[in-house]
């Protein structure tokens, strides 16, 4: 059988692109697609690692620089890059802004950003001033200011940006817009979704090893325990709501055709750090006394211009077992992620659940029954692949990705929107309109090229 490595390197999957991305075909008649993509990373610790190792194996790219301010990280790289057999990259680290060397270099076509959530705007922003087709890993921004710095910055120097969220292109989520596409369940009516997820070890641990072993955190720990923990001493908000709300936004046709209109916020009491700490540490631990700010179970609303309205759920910090807690509904039935069942109204047995794994079977998307077999091992369970493969394609084109900047705002701004909300006690905050009314005649992408 042919590997995925094999595969990637022999064909840079154009198959793939033409059908995964929106006006990637008309674009080929007005200008030549760059036959080899040069990218430069920026921040290369787990998840940009991750990115590199995927990258180095494609042919039409070529890995011309990496940047990371830990020098630890940039040894493993330059390590990854020769055992790859691939040419030295363009080293910079030597402070937080040496990307800016990175971003004005000649020998940089296109970066992906992977580095703490407070760095994306700014090193997008800076990177689409460049002239430079930026990657952004989830969230894009922090506030409603950074959503709209991507939005005026994309329009005024007409460089394309992408939000990389992975999620879009999982394999039952893509097979569920397959089946919204087609109708099966009716005009939408509701979805649910969240990020619920125990990230106790990874917002603490001992300093020695990435996750787990302790309940530091900040300067005296490593990874994302440095930082991440940090936004929930601060921030009462959803602080990462686009891995449930992309796929959803995208079902639902969000910034074409439909917008987000308006949302309400809660947030429950916030007992579960504190108690990993004092479970771990003791009561007399030091970190026992900080009061975090996030609350455990945030709760958050949507209300769209068509009609439809999103729950959206943010559960990271108290015991619990994974799920972004899809549910999509409409007038003829539903599908829940969680127990892995759909229900249509004159197929399935009246009042009773049907196992989803048939469904999902038969409605699996084109791109992964074409391709899934080479996207094992790209990284959560495959999206990495097409994540990836749509950067690639996009920015070999230069043409708008899947997920581009109004996206990004759109989706990113529900972090300071539900903030305000529940400042305000559950207040209605409004979303602002990233397109300036351009929803209204913006076509849906067409994420179902090979369906029919």
């Amino acid at each position: 059988m042919t590997s995925r490595r094999d595969f990637i390197r022999n064909t840079a999957i154009a198959g793939a692109g033409m059908s995964i991305l929106p006006q990637y075909v008309a674009a080929m008649h007005e200008q030549s697609a760059r036959e080899e993509l040069r990218v430069g990373l920026i921040g290369v610790g787990l998840r940009g690692t991750n990115h590199l190792r995927n990258l180095l194996q494609r042919k039409d790219v070529r890995v011309t620089a990496i940047c990371d301010i830990d020098p630890d990280r940039i040894t493993l790289c330059e390590a990854l890059i020769r055992e790859m057999g691939k040419s030295k990259a363009l080293v910079f680290g030597k402070n937080d802004h040496d990307y800016l060397n990175l971003l004005a270099s000649d020998k940089v076509d296109a970066v992906i950003i992977s580095t703490p959530w407070l760095w994306h705007t700014r090193m997008t922003v800076d990177a689409m001033k460049a002239g430079k087709y930026a990657g952004v890993e989830v969230s894009a921004a922090n506030t409603l200011e950074e959503c709209w710095d991507l939005v005026n910055t994309h329009e005024a120097t007409g460089t394309h940006m992408m939000i990389l969220e992975n999620v879009n292109y999982r394999r039952d989520v893509m097979a569920v817009l397959n089946m919204v596409k087609q109708g099966i369940f009716g005009e939408l009516v509701h979805f649910r979704c969240g990020y619920q997820h125990d990230l106790r070890e990874v917002k603490f641990n001992n300093g020695k090893q990435p996750y787990g072993g302790g309940v530091e955190f900040g300067e005296k720990a490593v990874s994302e325990a440095r930082w991440r923990t940090l936004h929930s001493v601060k921030r009462n908000a959803d602080v990462y709501p686009t891995h449930g709300l992309g796929p959803v936004a995208v079902m639902a046709d969000i910034n074409r055709g439909n917008r987000l209109v308006s949302l309400t916020s809660h947030a429950s009491k916030a007992i579960g750090l504190h108690n990993h700490i004092v479970k771990q540490g003791g009561e007399d631990h030091p970190n026992a006394r900080v009061k975090f700010k996030q609350g455990d179970v945030i709760t958050t609303t949507v209300d769209t211009a068509r009609g439809e309205t999103i729950i959206i759920t943010h559960d990271c910090n108290l015991p619990r077992p994974y799920s972004l807690g899809f549910r999509v509904q409409g007038a003829n039935g539903l599908w829940e992620v969680d127990g892995n069942r759909i229900y249509i109204e004159g197929m399935s047995e009246p009042h009773k659940w049907d196992e989803a794994t048939a469904w999902l079977e038969k409605y699996d998307h084109p791109l992964w029954k074409k391709y899934g077999e080479y996207a094992a091992g790209a990284g959560h369970s495959g999206m990495d692949f097409f994540v990836l493969n749509a950067f690639v394609e996009s920015a070999k084109a230069n043409v708008a990705p899947p997920m581009d900047a109004y996206d990004a705002a759109a989706w990113s701004a529900v972090t300071p929107l539900s903030e305000a909300s529940i400042n305000r006690k559950g207040e209605p905050q409004d979303f602002p309109d990233f397109t300036r009314g351009s929803w209204i005649k913006r076509e849906p992408y067409s994420w179902m090229k090979d369906a029919y």
